[in-house]
């Protein structure tokens, strides 16, 4: 098989660019491609999506290894580069929007895995997109801008833990794996890389409702700067009184900053929050 830079500059010298706008960096390092092709397909019978396909040179070889590959690209003009370099591969190319991407469209009721090197301008998105159809996966295994790997696996207490950190960690397993420099990619970003493997799975012992849940994450996080009794008062529009009573409940003192509660943490605090709402709607009747 042509190695990745040489199969890469003959298309580009065939009229292919990357385009800016997209978010485009081509991968070029052989080595990190079969890496990444190695976390992904642990079985060949488990389907394959792969977001942001560009020129293919991940996914030829993914192909070669899965029993089907969906490459979602956006680009109309990818999508014609990749029908005529992949012709006879088990490939099915969907020239669409991956955050309109409905897993189950494409493999009903099995589950598969995501692959991905996802455009920095839209990592977060896509990310959760993905995480909410977390029963279609096995796993995820995709590249992201070194700080937002980070973030994915940061734990409470550091300053990188935030919003994505929980919604990828209630989810999954996330993984950084390893770092890719600059210089794997054309043209070269002007950041480092890393790759993350998520193992998708329900959160032991998860008891509360995620859209809960997520409505006191977010509201704890809307001011970091702030003590938790403040950044939750504005986020969720309710008087500083109730959120000391709910703090309290929760066993959380409220001069804590929302960066160093735990998962377990947040979760006494959404139920706290749903007794008092309850409370106060009864003394409102």
């Amino acid at each position: 098989m042509e190695n990745a830079a040489n199969y890469t500059r003959r298309i580009l010298k065939g009229g292919a660019k990357a385009h800016k706008s997209l978010g485009q960096n081509f991968l070029m390092d052989d080595r990190v491609i079969e890496n990444i092709v190695a976390a992904s397909v642990k079985e060949p019978a488990i389907p394959i999506v792969e977001i942001g396909p560009g020129l293919g040179v991940l996914t030829r070889v993914l192909a070669q290894k899965a029993q089907k590959v969906w490459a979602v690209e956006l680009d109309q003009g990818k999508v014609n580069v990749l029908q005529k370099e992949l012709q006879g591969l088990p490939i099915e190319i969907l020239n669409m929007d991956a955050l309109k991407l409905n897993l189950k469209d494409i493999w009903g009721t099995k589950k598969g895995v995501l692959v991905g090197n996802l455009p920095y301008y839209i990592t977060s998105s896509l990310l959760m997109h993905f995480l909410e159809q977390k029963d279609s996966l096995h796993s995820m295994v995709v590249m992201v801008q070194k700080e937002v790997a980070d973030r994915l696996v940061a734990k409470p207490g550091r300053k990188d833990y935030g919003v994505l950190s929980i919604a990828a960690q209630v989810s999954a397993q996330p993984e950084k794996l390893f770092e890719v420099p600059p210089q794997a990619f054309w043209p070269a970003p002007k950041v480092t890389s890393a790759v993350v493997r998520f193992d998708l799975r329900s959160y032991p012992g998860f008891r509360v409702q995620e859209k809960d849940f997520f409505r006191v994450v977010k509201a704890s996080f809307s001011q970091r700067r702030k003590t938790l009794g403040n950044s939750l008062a504005g986020g969720l529009g309710i008087p500083k009184q109730q959120v000391g009573e709910i703090l309290a409940a929760a066993g959380v003192d409220e001069q804590r900053r929302a960066e160093t509660l735990s998962i377990e943490e947040f979760q006494a605090v959404t139920e706290a929050v749903l007794k008092i709402q309850v409370k106060v709607a009864e003394l409102n009747k």
